[in-house]
């Protein structure tokens, strides 16, 4: 009961902080800028900044947990990160006006696992290299595939959500969180199942195995989705920038409007899918071996966003072909302004800037206002509706001040 008792102190303290930054007036600006973005109709691009490397930034024990219960340490780092990026690098970020408690939602998985080796080399750092052994190396290891079972432990959350709200309830709402979205990303999968070098050549050696991989995969998806809509897993007003950290609100999906009278469907969310190992592969068969797929899983969603960290500026008319597209990733590694020239007005061009740029001792000003500059007059050019995405940042050099200029320089430009 005493560690509760503590547990409770440092949860409300930083609460009250939390909620009077989620009343802060800028707020509902950014939720129009945030639909806006999703509806194509932005004036200028979204910023935010997200998957930060959190053990460089942690300056006077600011970031350091001291709950000892592991559910609220969990609610502890939430409001912890929240309130820093707000801080210090806000961007367009969005302060919910509540505390969100997630689901609990078991997957026994497919039936066979990743085995790898991996090394690090930042012993703090959660970013670390991976060599994956080959678990799907012929038919007879497709056998192994099975449907994974799926459930859903109300009473554990509920017991989640009543303790946090008997906590904090008084202070800030606490709000039950499902699934944002349906991912489906067969490829990134199989990446990890099978290693790189083995499912890029038997794209073109065993392209009769290979469809029949992806389609079992595509299969065990599809069922995923089911039982998520069956077991009424998904949520109608997700965290706003859940859509792997760009903008999820939209008018084009139910969102706030849901009056919860019935079970949210696939047509209700966001599809979320990529193939980022197939940086390298031509677009026909990014076409046969990954969009077909994607027509059949994210593709049956409300809307959907494609792509992570593969170049897909050569591929928009390929990607186009899933129903519903809405959303596009564009990497550091397109040509910026061959990928606003396809997508132009049709979709929302998700721009990565290079995360490089932040991880050395001093931030390159000169050399970050000239990309991002490239960025803007790409999609002025264009009218494209756009959101840039600082995210996948391993290091930031041990300068956090690193990232608050680079969200002071986005700010003044995308603003201008």
């Amino acid at each position: 009961m005493e560690n509760i008792n503590k547990d409770s102190d440092v949860l409300r303290s930083l609460a009250y902080k939390y909620y009077a930054y989620s009343q802060n007036g800028t707020m509902d600006e950014k939720r129009h800028l945030h639909m806006a973005v999703n509806d194509l109709e932005a004036a200028r691009p979204a910023v935010f900044l997200d998957e930060l490397p959190w053990h460089e930034l942690d300056h006077d024990d600011i970031l350091r947990l001291k709950c000892r219960d592991s559910f609220l340490r969990g609610i502890e780092c939430y409001l912890r990160r929240e309130i820093y990026r707000y801080e210090n690098m806000p961007g367009d970020m969005i302060i919910p006006p509540y505390v969100p408690v997630q689901k609990i939602i078991y997957d026994t998985g497919i039936g066979i696992s990743v085995k790898e080796e991996t090394l690090k080399t930042d012993g703090r750092n959660n970013i670390i290299s991976h060599e994956y052994f080959d678990q799907l190396a012929d038919e007879n290891d497709l056998l192994k595939l099975r449907f994974p079972e799926i459930t859903y432990d109300e009473n554990e959350t509920f017991r989640r959500y009543n303790m946090l709200g008997e906590i904090i309830g008084d202070i800030v709402p606490v709000k039950l969180q499902g699934l944002p979205y349906f991912g489906s990303s067969p490829w990134d999968e199989i990446a990890q199942l099978r290693g790189v070098s083995n499912l890029l050549v038997d794209l073109a050696d065993r392209p009769d195995f290979t469809h029949k991989m992806v389609s079992k995969l595509t299969d065990i998806s599809l069922y995923r989705l089911q039982k998520y809509e069956e077991l009424d897993l998904f949520d109608y007003n997700p965290h706003p920038t859940a859509l792997h950290y760009t903008p999820i609100l939209t008018r084009a999906l139910p969102g706030t409007q849901y009056n919860g009278d019935t079970k949210i469907t696939r047509k209700d969310v966001w599809g979320r899918g990529a193939a980022q190992i197939f940086a390298s592969v031509s677009k026909e068969m990014r076409d046969e071996f990954d969009i077909q797929y994607m027509i059949k899983t994210i593709g049956q969603c409300g809307l959907s966003y494609y792509g992570c960290c593969e170049p897909l500026d050569t591929m928009i008319d390929v990607i186009g072909k899933i129903p519903n597209l809405r959303k596009v990733a564009i990497t550091p590694w397109a040509d910026i302004d061959i990928a606003a020239e396809a997508v132009n007005t049709n979709y929302v061009l998700s721009v990565k800037p290079n995360p490089s740029v932040v991880g050395v001792s001093n931030l390159d000003e000169d050399e970050l206002r000239k990309e991002i500059r490239k960025i803007l007059k790409a999609v002025r050019r264009n009218n494209c509706s756009c959101d840039i995405v600082l995210k996948d940042v391993s290091t930031c050099g041990y300068n956090p001040g690193n990232l608050v200029r680079w969200e002071q320089i986005l700010m003044d430009m995308v603003k201008r």
